[in-house]
């Protein structure tokens, strides 16, 4: 019988963000005799490089509904066969599946792959409320601090599988430096602020080095209010060199920005600590330097390759002075880039997810 495993993913809808390149990576990595795959999506999802690597596509999830529609998604899937793939897992998930399920789901039935946590005791304390009925849920996670918390809290099958990379696409010629890049979706956690402020520094300064702005909104098109200012200062700002984007992009576009890019993610110390970015991970595959936030595992993933340069302090004349350090030496930082992005490709694989949910 072939094994079947069903990737529940709400809010996944186009070929753009990470929870897209998340789950194609799993599909990739999918061999011919592997695992029969169903994304269940956004009901707007149109998906086809998953399609092409064989998985079944899904809409189903509508945005303001989604919550009750997991839930009786979750029902039929525990009451059906195969295998059950949470791919952004939350506490939501945990109780939802809890509900769903009106008795001890068993073992090797239902898999979550927890991005991060942010632990507080009221929290852990539901936490452990799930775990002490549902012993046999299997907790993934990409870090080992993430998977101690969900140890703590009671989930025994809890272990660290690394988060996945796709293959690389074809190589490109290696590049000289060609602009600073803010890449993903605008959000403060991101430090979206300091690269607007990073931006309004060079124009007063009176520089021409050009700049390219990603500036997508989250999953639903939608800005915080403080993002919302800091549009508005960076569309007021007057650099002749800045270019803003606020579209998403399709993949090739997307790994387009990273050639002969610096990759700024001023990223927020506390909530990146322990927790995997999908663009750094990008930028080391597209050979792109990253100039990082100190103490977050970014940070520490350019310090193992020398593969940018990490600043304590978030302001303009500190992240200015890191740019310009790797601008001078750009050729052996984007090597070193590129060096790093082919070791965490094999050690970021997709194939351990999926031996890891096939059980093989």
């Amino acid at each position: 019988m072939e094994k079947v495993i069903h990737i529940v993913e709400p809010t996944l809808e186009g070929e753009s963000g990470h929870c897209h390149s998340f789950v194609e990576s799993l599909c990739r990595a999918r061999e011919a005799g592997g695992p029969v795959l169903w994304v269940w999506a956004g009901r707007r999802a149109r998906l086809p490089r998953m399609e092409a690597a064989g998985a079944t596509v899904r809409p189903h999830f509508h945005r303001r509904i989604r919550r009750f529609q997991e839930y009786f998604l979750l029902a039929k899937l525990l009451a059906g066969p195969g295998r059950i793939f949470i791919s952004t897992a939350g506490r939501s998930d945990l109780v939802l599946l809890d509900l769903a399920a009106r008795a001890e789901i068993p073992p090797g039935k239902v898999f979550l792959y927890f991005h991060w946590v942010r632990p507080t005791p009221s929290k852990e304390d539901r936490l452990r409320k799930v775990a002490s009925r549902q012993p046999h849920l299997a907790i993934l996670a990409p870090t080992g601090s993430v998977a101690e918390v969900l140890l703590r809290s009671g989930f025994r099958e809890t272990r660290v599988v690394p988060y996945p990379v796709a293959p690389a696409s074809d190589a490109t010629a290696p590049s000289g430096f060609r602009h600073l890049l803010y890449a993903g979706a605008a959000r403060q956690d991101k430090g979206f602020s300091a690269v607007v402020d990073l931006v309004v520094h060079m124009a007063e300064l009176g520089l021409d080095v050009p700049v390219l702005v990603q500036a997508s909104a989250d999953h639903y098109e939608k800005y915080d209010t403080a993002t919302r200012s800091d549009l508005a200062r960076l569309a007021a700002v007057r650099y002749p060199d800045l270019c803003l984007l606020r579209e998403s992009l399709d993949s090739a576009a997307y790994a387009g920005l990273f050639r002969g890019a610096i990759c700024l993610q001023p990223y927020d110390r506390g909530d990146f600590r322990d927790r995997i970015s999908g663009v750094t991970l990008d930028a080391l595959s597209g050979g792109c330097p990253v100039v990082a936030t100190s103490g977050t595992w970014i940070a520490r993933v350019v310090d193992r390759f020398g593969a940018g340069r990490t600043v304590d302090g978030l302001d303009p004349r500190s992240l200015l002075a890191a740019v310009e350090e790797v601008r001078g030496d750009y050729d052996r930082f984007r090597d070193n880039a590129f060096r790093a992005g082919l070791a965490l490709r094999e050690e970021n694989s997709a194939r351990h997810l999926l031996a890891v949910l096939t059980g093989d």
